[in-house]
């Protein structure tokens, strides 16, 4: 198999997928403006949704990759990442301002997607049967 293959594939699929996102989300947006103006996305509740939507998808897809590979380092920085976020959240009745909020969110999102990265090259590394990939 030629060595570039596989990178080529995965450009390709990703560009594709980009243009049908791009291609079906963009009337939607354009449709959905007026809306969106209207609502406030910098609200407490926006942020509260996205961290209960990204919490049970990240505990699952990293406790299922710590079975495969068994290195605890990447749940423990997942499970940092997603504190960090909780806090953040909490920051809004605690009061240290949005500067601290901001802050502890680019943490605990960049931790989460570190960890993430790192669970997919090591189950993908360890075990080419995972379902990590």
């Amino acid at each position: 198999m030629n060595e570039l293959q596989q990178p080529a594939d995965r450009l390709a699929i990703g560009l594709s997928v980009l243009c049908a996102f791009h291609c079906l989300a963009l009337p939607l947006l354009v449709a959905l403006l007026p809306a969106a103006i209207g609502m406030k996305l910098e609200s407490e509740s926006l942020h509260f949704w996205m961290v209960a939507g990204v919490l049970p998808t990240s505990l699952y897809a990293l406790t299922i990759g710590c079975k495969t590979h068994r290195n605890l380092s990447v749940v423990a920085a997942g499970i940092l990442g997603l504190v960090l976020l909780i806090v953040a959240i909490a920051n809004g009745m605690l009061g240290f301002g949005e500067a601290v909020e901001k802050s502890l969110t680019m943490a605990g999102a960049t931790l989460i997607a570190i960890a993430h990265f790192w669970n997919y090259r090591l189950c993908r590394h360890d075990n080419h049967s995972c379902n990590c990939h």
